[in-house]
């Protein structure tokens, strides 16, 4: 009778925000057509080590299980990726399971994304209107600006493209790729083009899009396919326009 196969997976654990960190392996029965999701539902299941020891059940974020909400986003053999998209049958084993570096760790892989969703908030990244009562049909957008914005809407704030760059850290307050596009994508909407000023001087600080270094980092990292470094380069634009209307007055340009 053939051994059953397992599927090994070395986690990096930390108890507590202020803990050290440390690596557990586990062993998983293996199923056909299991993602990294169901093999950490596995070990919950059954929270006992390699070693046979018994130990915690392994804490991470998920929601939607199909690549939409971003929550499931850790570090899977090197590269910040959705656990539940990445197949184990495509990964090299020992599988190693790390929380992304760019955020404080919360326990094991559920990392706070607050930095992110903070600048969100800072570049208004919604259509503030009065829905106290009906408004009627919002303004249309012309079908080419329509097709690129529908590619920005994509972003599920999964945070990857951050952890991509080297620019943001803990000694920057760069807010990053992902809270810049989405103020590309509202300024270029009909009814939030009425804060697109406010949305430019939110990005024109020192943690705005001046901080950008062009790595290039995001755009090869993001799981969506963003066009993130053609929003940098549009907002730079943007913000260079803008800083010229500040100082002369808007009847120089």
């Amino acid at each position: 009778m053939s051994e059953k196969r397992t599927i090994r997976i070395i986690v990096t654990r930390q108890d507590t925000p202020e803990s050290e960190a440390y690596e557990q392996e586990f062993e998983v029965p293996y199923r056909p057509n299991m993602n990294v999701i169901s093999a950490l539902m596995e070990i919950r299941r059954n929270p006992v080590d390699a070693q046979g020891k018994q130990t915690t059940p392994i804490t991470w974020d998920m929601s939607c299980l199909e690549e939409v909400c971003g929550a499931c986003s850790m570090v899977i053999n090197g590269k910040a990726r959705q656990s539940c998209s990445a197949l184990i049958d495509k990964l090299e084993q020992p599988i190693r399971l790390a929380p992304m570096k760019t955020f404080p760790v919360i326990r094991d892989l559920q990392v706070d994304r607050s930095r992110m969703f903070d600048a969100l908030k800072k570049v208004k990244a919604w259509i503030p209107i009065d829905g106290t009562y009906d408004l009627g049909p919002g303004p249309r957008m012309p079908e080419k600006k329509r097709q690129w914005a529908y590619e920005l809407s994509k972003c599920m704030t999964c945070g990857v493209c951050l952890e991509a760059c080297p620019n943001v850290n803990k000694k920057s307050s760069f807010m990053g790729p992902a809270p810049l596009s989405q103020a590309r994508l509202f300024n270029a909407h009909p009814t939030g083009a009425m804060n697109k000023e406010e949305r430019l001087h939110a990005i024109m600080g020192d943690d705005g899009i001046a901080n950008c270094g062009n790595s290039q980092n995001c755009v090869r990292a993001c799981p969506k396919g963003i066009p993130l470094t053609t929003s940098l380069a549009a907002l730079n634009r943007a913000t260079s326009m803008q800083a010229f209307k500040d100082f002369f007055g808007s009847d120089a340009i």
